[in-house]
């Protein structure tokens, strides 16, 4: 008993909330390899509770501006969509924006690397 092994327990909340939205700028070649995407100027990454509202963000960042959405999961609430700097930026605004302004959920600060 007790050898070192240690138990983690992941458990989602209910509630409506973006728990995540960054931008990472200028990506690491080797970064973008390993996330399986060319080469863009920005990758912005979001995770979403309840997931599904990962569909919705993808939507709506795509109308907000000129994104490629990469990678979204319904049941994680995982999104990751690629662009310019520029574009990257207002598609994380607009994603936020619209999960609170219309949804209702609580958001998250837009954090940059």
């Amino acid at each position: 008993m007790g050898e070192g092994k240690q138990r983690i327990v992941q458990e989602y909340v209910p509630g409506k909330q973006v728990t995540l939205a960054h931008l990472i700028r200028r990506p690491r070649p080797d970064l973008c390899e390993r996330l399986g995407v060319d080469h863009p100027g920005a990758v912005g990454i979001m995770t979403i509770t309840p997931g599904e509202g990962a569909i919705i963000a993808a939507d709506a960042a795509g109308k907000a501006a000129d994104v490629h959405v990469e990678f979204v999961d319904r049941f994680t609430g995982c999104l990751m969509f690629t662009g310019e700097v520029s574009s990257v930026e207002t598609g994380l605004v607009g994603a936020v924006s619209v999960l609170e302004s219309v949804l209702g959920f609580v958001p998250a600060p837009i954090t940059r690397t």
